[in-house]
């Protein structure tokens, strides 16, 4: 959904666009359908849960490919909990590169492997803004960071990256990533701490950033056990957000699995950087299937940059 707005805040109506991805090189959507799809990470092929798969597999051979499968847990079949079974061996981990870089993928009890390929067409706009952020070392702050494959591709880019994440175990994985790809050279900064925390405390100090990846689940606990509900939470940190954002910047707002259109978060994102030239873009993620060129939905976005406010 581009669209030439003077302010971000602007009431005319939205509409929203599609940002389809094969995900690159190193992945592949094989085929999708009966609420599961089937997917190439690196050399490993998985055949995991997807709900929005409601249509029939187009090549329903190519399944007996996967080397390993996703058993939700019986009292959670719409959740993330369950188990892997594996059909052959499968070393773990195992390398799977992305945009320069190199994300370490493992078989997660939430059925995740540590990556998200549809993230591909994000990444690749941050790479593009970062590159028009003269002067000094673009700054860039990644929320909810996850494994960090986000991080690395913004430090491979020429950015001091601030990585803030409430899992220990997860900023240990991103940490992996770092070394797998060559950077641990990098200007990163590790934070293990609650992301709304963490940002009034940098608004306070008077920080800004040229570029703001948040990526937040819909339910969670800081390191402190700090809660996070996406419907209570996510309007105040954005507006905190805002506040960190230089003269001239970009924001990248994701949310995945939560009962909410595309529209809200359009509509929040534009009450939130009210007032500041740009142009905002939102919509749905999708990945495009190989076996039918299918387009599987995944996450709703926003995201804002005031490089194009005169585009």
């Amino acid at each position: 959904m581009d669209r030439d707005v003077t302010m971000a805040g602007s009431s005319r109506p939205a509409t929203l666009d599609v940002v389809a991805t094969d995900g690159g090189s190193d992945y592949a959507l094989l085929d999708s359908g009966n609420g599961r799809k089937l997917e190439r990470f690196g050399k490993f092929s998985v055949d995991r849960p997807e709900p929005q798969a409601m249509w029939q597999p187009a090549d329903a051979a190519s399944w007996s490919s996967a080397d390993a499968v996703f058993k939700a847990g019986s009292e959670d079949e719409d959740g993330d909990g369950g188990r892997w079974r594996k059909l052959r061996p499968v070393g773990e981990p195992w390398p799977v590169h992305v945009l320069g870089v190199t994300a370490l993928c493992r078989l997660t009890g939430f059925r995740h492997l540590g990556l998200f390929p549809e993230q591909v067409p994000h990444w690749q706009w941050m790479v593009e803004r970062l590159q028009g952020v003269g002067g000094a070392t673009p700054r860039v702050l990644n929320l909810f960071a996850y494994t960090g494959a986000a991080s690395l591709i913004a430090a491979r880019a020429g950015a001091a990256v601030t990585h803030v994440d409430a899992s220990k175990k997860a900023i240990a994985w991103a940490k992996d990533n770092q070394a797998a790809s060559k950077l641990t050279e990098a200007p990163i900064r590790w934070i293990l701490e609650d992301a709304r925390k963490f940002v009034a405390r940098e608004v306070r100090r008077g920080k800004r950033y040229d570029f703001i990846l948040v990526d937040p689940p819909k339910f969670g606990r800081g390191p402190e056990g700090e809660v996070w509900d996406v419907f209570a939470h996510l309007a105040p940190l954005l507006r905190d957000c805002a506040s960190l954002l230089a003269a001239q910047s970009a924001l990248v707002l994701t949310t995945y699995a939560i009962r909410a259109s595309a529209l809200a978060i359009d509509g929040l994102v534009r009450e939130c950087l009210a007032g500041r030239p740009g142009r905002i873009k939102s919509g749905e993620l999708a990945v495009i299937e190989q076996s039918g060129g299918r387009l599987l939905p995944t996450s709703m976005f926003t995201r804002w940059s005031s490089h194009e406010a005169a585009s």
